[in-house]
């Protein structure tokens, strides 16, 4: 494995990270007090090629690698403070582009990717209920066959880009009794009859990403409206989270670096008894492990995003990579916000919200639970 980037990577890291301080320099502060979604920026990223990093070019993308993608999203990590803009944007990518582009029909890549890619279009992904969530495939929605197509009915919940998606890719199941073999993933356009978008949900954090439930009853879609074969749905799931647990938490990687840059400065300018605090090991130390968590973490997921893009990665890969690099971002938010003390404790310093933004790292794609147990079974245990 060679990592070394090419002059091509460099230019296109140095640009994303100059547009994300130039043009996502928005007051977080502000929209996150109001649960503000900040579409403006959602469409200036469009326009700079974020969304269709990963579609192939003759579908509006950039047709970018696995490798490529990482690092542009560990720079705009590292220059965007809005966290949840940046998970809303990896919903968007993971969940809903990549299983349009493996699988969906020329009809559906023709009328879904471009907009999807150009900013028109917001994606979200409905596999969540009430009643299942570890257990994915525990659905209660079902679809049932009619002339021309499928009767959808159940509810979702935590559906990332909710409240403000123009399509939803909702899976359900034909039958429960066959489990996961009878799982179908359907692509539903706001505003078809019989489909409703429940009200934004209030979150610990991550609060620019909208999120709600939805609801389905007696939601008629056609033929057109499967994506892959049927039965197809437990591939196109599993395939979304190999590369949203590969990739979502890149930027992550990012925000380390950032807060590792501002500690250092700090504790350089900082004094306490006469001496600046990066005399002290008890902060120096806690610096020094900060750096190690950032670099095994970026190094974990440049070898998966390698792996990726020779479409070598396993579950378990994805799994172990998103388990360390959520408790190290995690850890690192919490150090940050020790290193500078009471100011950390303070909404101005925008180090709390890291903390609050990186505990939903934890969560969302799988529990750390869960991601030890994928790789506990891939050791036979």
């Amino acid at each position: 494995m060679d990592f070394t980037l090419t002059p091509e990577q460099v230019d296109y890291c140095d640009a994303v990270a100059a547009f994300a301080a130039r043009d996502l320099d928005h007051d977080v502060s502000a929209a996150e007090a109001v649960g503000a979604f900040p579409r403006d920026a959602w469409q200036r990223c469009a326009d700079f090629g974020l969304q269709g990093l990963p579609v192939p070019e003759e579908h509006g993308g950039a047709g970018a690698d696995a490798v490529t993608v990482m690092l542009a999203l560990e720079a705009l990590g590292h220059a965007c403070a809005d966290n949840g803009l940046i998970f809303s944007l990896n919903a968007h990518m993971w969940a809903v582009e990549v299983p349009l582009v493996r699988f969906g029909t020329p009809a559906q890549k023709a009328r879904y990717l471009p907009p999807l890619c150009n900013g028109s279009f917001i994606g979200a992904q409905a596999m969540t209920e009430p009643g299942s969530g570890s257990d994915a495939f525990g659905l209660a929605t079902t679809a049932t066959r009619s002339e021309g197509g499928y009767v959808l009915s159940g509810s979702k919940t935590f559906v990332t880009n909710g409240p403000a998606a123009d399509v939803f890719l909702v899976y359900a199941t034909t039958d429960r009794e066959q489990g996961f073999a009878a799982v179908n993933a359907f692509l539903i356009d706001r505003g078809t009859a019989g489909l409703e978008v429940g009200a934004p949900l209030q979150k610990m954090g991550l609060k620019t990403s909208p999120m709600s439930e939805l609801f389905l009853e007696g939601c008629v879609v056609g033929e057109d409206s499967l994506v892959g074969k049927p039965g197809a749905g437990f591939a196109i799931f599993n395939l979304a989270m190999l590369w949203e647990r590969s990739l979502i938490l890149a930027a992550a990687v990012g925000t380390m670096r950032r807060q590792l840059e501002r500690c250092v400065a700090y504790a350089k300018e900082r004094r306490q008894f006469g001496r600046p605090i990066s005399n002290y090991q008890a902060v120096s130390h806690r610096i020094v492990e900060m750096k190690l968590r950032l670099e095994t973490s970026r190094v974990l997921l440049s070898r998966l995003a390698w792996a990726l893009a020779r479409g070598e990665a396993s579950a378990s890969d994805s799994a172990l990579a998103k388990l360390h690099v959520s408790e190290s971002y995690l850890q690192s938010s919490l150090d940050a916000l020790q290193i500078f003390g009471g100011y950390g404790y303070m909404t101005e310093y925008e180090l709390e919200r890291d903390v609050r933004d990186a505990v939903a790292g934890r969560i969302h794609s799988g529990t750390s639970e869960m991601q030890r147990n994928i790789v506990a079974r891939s050791l036979g245990l």
